[in-house]
C-alpha cells in the first residue's frame, strides 16, 4: 500500500520542479499539454553519402532527437526506433547555402525630406541613427542578425524542397553591416533553428539604404571601408576625445569572426582583396559570375569564393533593332558564364556555391547541373555545398556530413543527387521530416490488377500506371484515365467506353460493348474522346471515379460507377514496368567562345608581351633640340628607347620599315576622365580621401579609341564636384591590362582642387545645401583645408 504514496511523492516532486521553471527541458512555457517525446529513427538499407569521401552501401543511420546517433553497417536498433526501409534511396548530407538573407528584412532607402530630384538634392551630411554610434549610417556593424531574425517558413520551404538544410543569413545593407547568424531551415521557433548566433561579419562597397550623402561613388566607398579599419584600430584605446562609439566596438569585437564581402563583379573582388590585404584580413569574398574572366588575378587574391549560379537569360536578338543594342560583352558572357564554376574548380580555388541572385531558387538545379555539362565536376559541386561552407565558417562539427553527433540534417533521394532524373524525396532537419515528394518513394511504375467492384459484381481490369500522373485502364482496349498518385492518396477516373477509331465501326476482335457504350452523355452526344485507341487520354464522357490509399503493393479504396453508384476497388501490383534504356546521347557541348582581355570588343586572347623593336628608316619628331630627323632610326630595349640615330643594328630586336612613316613621341593627356567607374565623390566640400587608383576601370572603350588617337598616357582626374577632389592617378594606356597594369609605376602623387561655378554649386535646381555656396567660400574652404592639414602634420 505505500508504493502508490511512493509514486505520488515523485509525481509531486516534479511538478514542484516544473513550478519552479528548473532547467530540465526549456525555459518556454506550455500552453496545453506537454509532448516531451524524442523521436527516434532507424533508415535502414540506404546508400548513405556521408561526405564527399565516403559512401556505405546498405547501411543504417540512427537518429534521436535532432541529432544523428550512428551511422554503418551493423547499427543495433533500439527497441523504440521507427524503422523506415530505404531501400534503394540515397541518404545525403542536407546542403547550406553560406550567402543568405533569410528571415532577415532588408530595410528600404528613404531619401530626406521625403525625396526630391538632382544629385544634391536633400542632402544629409551626418548619420540620422540614434544612439551613441558612427558618424556614418553606412557603417552599422553593430547590426546583428540574430536580433532581426524570424523563421519564415513559405521561404525556408522554398529552400528545403531543392534540398537545403541550413543558411548563413545577414542583413544585406550597408558598407560594413554587421553580424551573420547561422540557422537551419527547420519549421521551430527561432531561439531553435540558430545553431551559431554570431557566425560571421559582412561587408561590400554599397551604401545600402543610408540617406546619407557620404558615399557617392565607388571610390568614395573604398575611402570609408579604409578609414573605418583606422578608426576602428584607434579606437581600440578608448580615447576620451571619441567617447562612446558603438560602431567601432561592435567593429573591433567582430574581427575575429570570419569575414564575407559582397563584391558584384571581377574587379570589385580584386578591389576589396587589396583592402584585406592591407589590414591583414583575408575576406571570404562573394563574387559575380565572371571570375573566368580574370582568373590569375583572382586566383593570386587567395580569398574563398561564393559563387551564384546566376547565368544570364538569351538575348534578345530576332528583331534587329534590338540586336543592335546587344554588346559584344553581353553576349560572350551569356555563352561563358555557365563555365565559370567549372574554371574556378581547375584553378584551385576555395568555393562554395549560393542560391543567391537567382531569379527564382528552383533555377538551382538546372543551372548547376548546366555547370557541370560545361566543366564543373559532381564532386567539388557536393564540397561546394556541404563541407566546404561548414568548415569556413567553423560549423563544421555540426553540419555539413553525416557523422555521428552532428544535426540530423539530410535528405532521402531516388538515386545520385545529380542524376536529372533523381528526385528529393524527403529533407529532414534537425530530426524533423519535411516531405518533398513522397510519391516517389516507390517506384510505382508497371502493371496492376483492378478489380471494380460494381453493384452488379466486379469487373476486372488492368491498370497499366506510367507515372504518378499517368496510368492506362485497359479492357482489351485502352481507356481513356486521369490518374494521380502523391505516396498515399490514388485517384482515378476512367470511361468504361472504348474510344471509336476515325472511321466508325468497330474493329475486328472488339470486345461486346459495356452497357453504356451506346448511353448519350448529359448533352445528348456520344462521348468523345481526343487521339487514337490505345493511348490514355483525359477522359471526357461518363465516368467511373475511384480514390483510395496506398497499402504497399496494394491499392484500395471506393467510388462511384458512371451512375453515381457507390463502389468499391482495389489494384495489386503485378508485374515491375519494363526497364526503358536511355539510348538518347549527351550533346557535345558547342566550341567555345575565347576568353579575351579585355572581355569584348577589340580584344586579345592573349596580352600582348614587351619585345626589343628596331624601327628603321622613318622620320622622327624628337621633341627635343635635334628636332626633326629623317631617315633614321629607333632602336627600343626593355621598354625604353634605347638610341636613335641612322644604319642601327641589334640582333635581339624585331625589325619595323619605317620608310615613309613618321615616329612621335606619344601623346599625354594631362586632364581626363576616362578609365575609372567613378570621377566625383561630391557629397563633401574636400574629400582628400578618395583615390581614382581605387576604382580604375581597365575595359573601358575610350582606352582603346584614345590609342587609336596616338594618347599613349593619360593623368586620370576628378571632376569639379567639390573644392578638393581626391588624389589622382597617371596610367599607360595599356589596352588588356589589369588595374595595376595601367598605372604608371613611380609617378609623383598628385591631387585634384577646383574652383568656379561647378564648385559652388548656386544654381536653384540642384538644392544645394553644402558649403561653400559662393566663390568666397571655396577660397575659405581651401584655406581651411591646407590650415588643418598643416595642424594635424605638426601634431
Amino acid at each position: 500500500m505505500r508504493k502508490p504514496k511512493l509514486r505520488l511523492l515523485v509525481a509531486a516532486v516534479a511538478i514542484l520542479a516544473i513550478a519552479n521553471k528548473l532547467p530540465a527541458q526549456t525555459t518556454f512555457p506550455i500552453n496545453g499539454v506537454a509532448d516531451p517525446r524524442e523521436g527516434c529513427y532507424a533508415f535502414t538499407h540506404a546508400t548513405i553519402v556521408k561526405d564527399g569521401q565516403t559512401t556505405l552501401s546498405n547501411a543504417t543511420m540512427l537518429i534521436r532527437d535532432g541529432k544523428i546517433i550512428s551511422i554503418g553497417t551493423a547499427v543495433t536498433l533500439p527497441k523504440d526506433a521507427v524503422v523506415v526501409d530505404c531501400t534503394g534511396k540515397f541518404i545525403y548530407p542536407s546542403l547550406i547555402d553560406i550567402y543568405s538573407d533569410y528571415g532577415v528584412t532588408t530595410p528600404q532607402r528613404q531619401l530626406p525630406g521625403g525625396g526630391g530630384g538632382g544629385f544634391f538634392a536633400q542632402q544629409q551630411f551626418t548619420s540620422n541613427t540614434k544612439g551613441a554610434y558612427g558618424w556614418n549610417q553606412a557603417i552599422h556593424s553593430e547590426t546583428n542578425a540574430v536580433a532581426l531574425f524570424a523563421t519564415d517558413d513559405a521561404k525556408a520551404k522554398s529552400l528545403r524542397d531543392i534540398g537545403f538544410g541550413s543558411v548563413l543569413t545577414h542583413q544585406k545593407d550597408g558598407i560594413a553591416r554587421g553580424t551573420g547568424s547561422f540557422v537551419t531551415l527547420a519549421n521551430k521557433s527561432e531561439n531553435l533553428v540558430i545553431v551559431k548566433d554570431k557566425a560571421s561579419t559582412h561587408y561590400s562597397f554599397s551604401k545600402g539604404a543610408s540617406s546619407q550623402s557620404y558615399p557617392s561613388s565607388m571610390m568614395g566607398s573604398v575611402a570609408l571601408l579604409r578609414q573605418t579599419y583606422i578608426d576602428g584600430n584607434w579606437y581600440k584605446s578608448r580615447p576620451a576625445k571619441e567617447g562612446v562609439n558603438m560602431s567601432l566596438q561592435a567593429w573591433n569585437e567582430s574581427q575575429s569572426l570570419p569575414q564575407i564581402f559582397e563584391a558584384t563583379d571581377k574587379w570589385s573582388e580584386i578591389r576589396a582583396d587589396r583592402i584585406g590585404d592591407e589590414f591583414g584580413v583575408q575576406y571570404i569574398i562573394k563574387g559575380g559570375s565572371d571570375e573566368y574572366q580574370r582568373i590569375n588575378e583572382i586566383v593570386a587574391t587567395k580569398a574563398p569564393l561564393i559563387i551564384s549560379l546566376n547565368f544570364p537569360q538569351a538575348q534578345e536578338v530576332d528583331d534587329p533593332n534590338d540586336a543592335r543594342f546587344v554588346s559584344l560583352t553581353d553576349m560572350k558572357h551569356w555563352e561563358l558564364a555557365p563555365t565559370n564554376p567549372g574554371a574556378i574548380e581547375k584553378a584551385n580555388i576555395t568555393f562554395c556555391l549560393t542560391t543567391a541572385d537567382l531569379r527564382d531558387v528552383k533555377q538551382f538545379w538546372t543551372n548547376l547541373r548546366k555547370a557541370i555539362d560545361y566543366g564543373l565536376s559532381e564532386a567539388k559541386a557536393f564540397e561546394a555545398l556541404t563541407k566546404t561552407p561548414a568548415t569556413l565558417l567553423g560549423v563544421y562539427d555540426k553540419v555539413g556530413s553525416l557523422d555521428d553527433g552532428k544535426l540530423a540534417n539530410f535528405l532521402i533521394t531516388t538515386g545520385s543527387i545529380f542524376n536529372e532524373k533523381t528526385s528529393i524525396i524527403e529533407n529532414w532537419v534537425q530530426g524533423e521530416k519535411y516531405e518533398i515528394k513522397e510519391d516517389a518513394w516507390k517506384d510505382i511504375k508497371g502493371i496492376y490488377s483492378l478489380v471494380v467492384n460494381t453493384p452488379t459484381g466486379p469487373v476486372n481490369y488492368t491498370l497499366d500506371v506510367k507515372s504518378s500522373t499517368s496510368a492506362n485502364v485497359v479492357l482489351k482496349d485502352s481507356l481513356p484515365a486521369k490518374f494521380s498518385y502523391d505516396g498515399k492518396l490514388v485517384k482515378l477516373s476512367f470511361s468504361p467506353v472504348a474510344p471509336r477509331r476515325f472511321g466508325g465501326g468497330p474493329r475486328r476482335g472488339d470486345s461486346t460493348a459495356t452497357p453504356s457504350t451506346t448511353a448519350p452523355d448529359a448533352g445528348g452526344e456520344r462521348p468523345r474522346f481526343g487521339g487514337r485507341q490505345g493511348g490514355a487520354t483525359t477522359p471526357t464522357g461518363p465516368v467511373i471515379r475511384l480514390s483510395g490509399v496506398n497499402n504497399g503493393d496494394i491499392w484500395q479504396g471506393n467510388g462511384v460507377d458512371t451512375s453515381g453508384n457507390p463502389l468499391s476497388w482495389s489494384a495489386t501490383f503485378t508485374k515491375a514496368a519494363d526497364a526503358v534504356v536511355d539510348t538518347t546521347k549527351k550533346k557535345p557541348l558547342p566550341k567555345m567562345g575565347a576568353v579575351t582581355y579585355p572581355f569584348g570588343s577589340y580584344g586579345n586572347t592573349e596580352l600582348p608581351k614587351a619585345e626589343n623593336l628596331l624601327i628603321k628608316n622613318a622620320t622622327v619628331w624628337t621633341n627635343e633640340k635635334e628636332g626633326k630627323l629623317e631617315n633614321t632610326d629607333v632602336l627600343v630595349k626593355n621598354g625604353k628607347i634605347a638610341q636613335v640615330g641612322k644604319n642601327l643594328s641589334d640582333a635581339t630586336a624585331r625589325v619595323i620599315d619605317g620608310t615613309g612613316k613618321y615616329l612621335t613621341p606619344g601623346i599625354v593627356d594631362e586632364h581626363s576622365h576616362i578609365a575609372a567607374f567613378s570621377i566625383n565623390e561630391g557629397a563633401q566640400s574636400v574629400t582628400s580621401e578618395v583615390r581614382i587608383a581605387d576604382n580604375l576601370n581597365p575595359e573601358d572603350i575610350n582606352i582603346y579609341r584614345q590609342l587609336s588617337g596616338g594618347v599613349t598616357t593619360s593623368h586620370i582626374l576628378h571632376g569639379s564636384a567639390n573644392t578638393i577632389g581626391g588624389q589622382t592617378q597617371l596610367i599607360k594606356l595599356r589596352w588588356g591590362a589589369d588595374d595595376q597594369g595601367l598605372k604608371f609605376q613611380g609617378a609623383d602623387p598628385f591631387i585634384k582642387f577646383a574652383l568656379g561655378e561647378n564648385v559652388k554649386r548656386t544654381a536653384s535646381n540642384q538644392a544645394n545645401t553644402r558649403f561653400p555656396d559662393t566663390r568666397m567660400g571655396v577660397e575659405e574652404v581651401l584655406m581651411d583645408a591646407f590650415t588643418r592639414a598643416t595642424d594635424y602634420q605638426r601634431q
